[in-house]
């Protein structure tokens, strides 16, 4: 997969880059990372990307016709990478708090892409003209605002990247991970057997891997039901797992 990031800050992406699973899907050319500074696409001495607001306010406004450079740049570096370009295959994604909210759902959708050209605001954010001309998408963390996009396009990348065929050294690992059936994770444990006074749950240590697979839902339920109620109640069982709530409604 082929990933265009435009940033005035393009040294930061050096930790998703050259670290870790997404750093290792990198060095093995399955995903492709390339970052663009809009500042190379100013004319005048100082490389300015911002100006003041149209009607006052405080902060600066990052200016259009960088930032629309940029784009047309990363359009044609996606191209030649092999992705198509348009808004299905390799989108051009605005990190804002006043987008999409990210979840499970869509990383999944954003999996299949070719690529994605993802745009990184700065100050009191970007020029409306060039959003509404160049961005197909905006993806939001949450209801809060950071100092730039930069961090929630890190977010977004790995997030998609673990999904990738063949990046996880397990595919299971991720399959098995928080909200990708609809609940929170179940607790897990490894060697040694006691810490701190708590031992391992006997049933994992039993070998019996439907005990233990009917033991880890139930613990993924009780730990929805207590943190995440909103997920619970959007919660939709298969018949095994039904089978199993009615086992543990009893015990209650």
């Amino acid at each position: 997969m082929y990933f265009a990031v435009i940033s005035i800050f393009p040294e930061m992406f050096a930790s998703i880059r050259d670290f870790g699973i997404t750093g290792r899907a990198v060095t093995q050319q399955q995903v492709t990372i390339e970052c663009i500074n809009p500042r190379d696409y100013t004319t005048d001495n100082y490389r300015r990307i911002d100006e003041r607001p149209f009607g006052g306010g405080p902060g600066m406004v990052m200016m259009a016709e960088p930032l629309a450079q940029a784009i047309d740049d990363a359009k044609e570096r996606a191209s030649q990478h092999g992705c198509r370009i348009d808004k299905q295959h390799c989108p051009v994604i605005y990190m804002s708090p006043q987008g999409q909210t990210l979840s499970e759902n869509s990383v999944l959708e954003m999996s299949d892409y070719d690529g994605m050209i993802l745009l990184c605001g700065r100050y009191e954010g970007i020029d409306e003209r060039l959003l509404a001309q160049y961005v197909d998408k905006e993806v939001s963390l949450g209801d809060y605002v950071l100092t730039g996009g930069e961090l929630p396009a890190m977010v977004l990348m790995d997030s998609v990247i673990r999904r990738l065929p063949d990046i996880m050294g397990d595919d299971k690992s991720a399959e098995q991970d928080s909200f990708v059936d609809g609940l929170l994770d179940c607790p897990h444990y490894t060697k040694p057997r006691d810490f701190a006074g708590m031992s391992v749950p006997e049933v994992l240590l039993s070998g019996h891997h439907a005990n233990i697979a009917k033991w880890r839902f139930n613990q993924q339920v009780l730990r929805t039901q207590a943190r995440r109620p909103d997920l619970w109640q959007a919660f939709t069982p298969s018949a095994e797992q039904a089978k199993w709530l009615k086992e543990l409604s009893k015990q209650d």
